[in-house]
């Protein structure tokens, strides 16, 4: 009998941010306000679809990052790390279709539709293989490129990632559920930014996503968060990751792959990511210590961090050697744990 719902993490009281470490909400440099996107925005055709995309930084001998969003996001999800990533490199993020400001696809939405069009995106774009870095749904999308087009991958994080879980929840709760949520977080623009600039009301509508939302900035909250939910995708998009699974062929996986997880993500269980870990051949897991669904909103700097370390291990016949880097440290000491590949 399937579950209503795959676990239970309560929200954190309002007053326990001030007990979430320094890193929690904080900005990494250089900030991303600082930067005028629109000189950086652009839109090409996938299958019918305009898709929009953000892409900064230069070509290198490093392979560019693709940042991929979750369910009901955008690429301005991506906010607190394209900056500090484009520096170096290239750095590119996309709003997937029927999210942010792109079309709908021509095609139902489906998990193997959107690998297919990351692989397109990454070949008009000449980014493959880049390193790909997907959050929850995008996390799933990721993976599933990381299947069906290794050619594209060179390296994934996957970041809260669904496609484990979600096949042992009921699906007609959390689409009920689901639907609540987005008519609370309509597309009304002044409501959005009204509710985004008042931390009580945002804790209450973002607590489930974020484990301190009182403590990301209103700005953030906002362009980050808030700004990317009740678009046309969305229903769609959450069937498609309720009705696919790929668990039997995540094995496939071949590049070097880390999995991130909030310790108090209230939306997928943090045990998924040890199975991720099992799955994939020479996988490695961090998880961060009080954090919720977005850790790299959540703990950027942190986020940040642990990404370079991952871009910067040494490859040898398949596997991550070395150490992950100890991780920036506040008032309540360590935020996060590694863990080993699985033998």
């Amino acid at each position: 009998m399937k579950k209503v719902i795959p676990h239970l993490v309560a929200p954190a009281r309002l007053k326990a941010a001030r007990f979430a470490g320094d890193d929690y909400g904080a900005t990494d440099e250089p900030d991303w306000r600082g930067i005028d996107w629109s000189k950086h925005l652009h839109r090409v055709e996938i299958d019918g679809a305009e898709v929009n995309y953000v892409d900064i930084g230069e070509e290198g001998k490093d392979r560019p990052i693709l940042f991929v969003h979750g369910l009901g996001g955008q690429w301005q999800n991506w906010l607190e790390n394209i900056p500090r990533f484009a520096q170096s490199r290239r750095v590119v993020a996309l709003d997937l279709p029927g999210f942010g400001l792109s079309g709908m696809p021509s095609e139902k939405i489906s998990i193997e539709g959107y690998g297919q069009v990351l692989a397109e995106f990454g070949n008009q774009l000449d980014l493959n293989p880049a390193v790909v870095v997907g959050n929850s749904m995008g996390g799933f999308v990721a993976a599933e490129l990381a299947i069906c087009r290794p050619d594209s991958v060179e390296r994934l994080l996957l970041v809260s990632s669904a496609g484990v879980s979600q096949m042992d929840v009921a699906r007609r709760p959390i689409l009920a559920v689901a639907k609540a949520t987005g008519l609370v977080l309509n597309e009304n623009i002044g409501q959005q930014k009204w509710l985004a600039g008042r931390p009580a009301f945002r804790h209450v509508v973002l607590s489930i996503v974020v484990r301190h939302p009182s403590m990301i900035r209103a700005d953030m909250a906002y362009e980050g968060l808030i700004k990317g939910t009740a678009k046309p995708g969305f229903e769609t998009a959450l069937r498609a990751c309720l009705e696919y699974d790929f668990r039997d062929r995540l094995p496939q996986i071949g590049c070097p792959a880390l999995v991130i997880w909030g310790e108090k993500d209230a939306i997928i269980p943090v045990d998924d990511a040890d199975t991720f870990v099992e799955l994939i051949e020479g996988a490695r897991k961090m998880v961060m210590e009080d954090t919720g669904h977005l850790p790299m909103v959540e703990r950027a700097p942190t986020f940040n961090d642990t990404l370079q370390e991952f871009l910067e291990h040494d490859i040898a016949e398949g596997e991550l050697e070395g150490e992950l880097a100890e991780p920036r440290s506040g008032p309540r000491g360590e935020y996060r744990k590694t863990a080993e590949p699985a033998a």
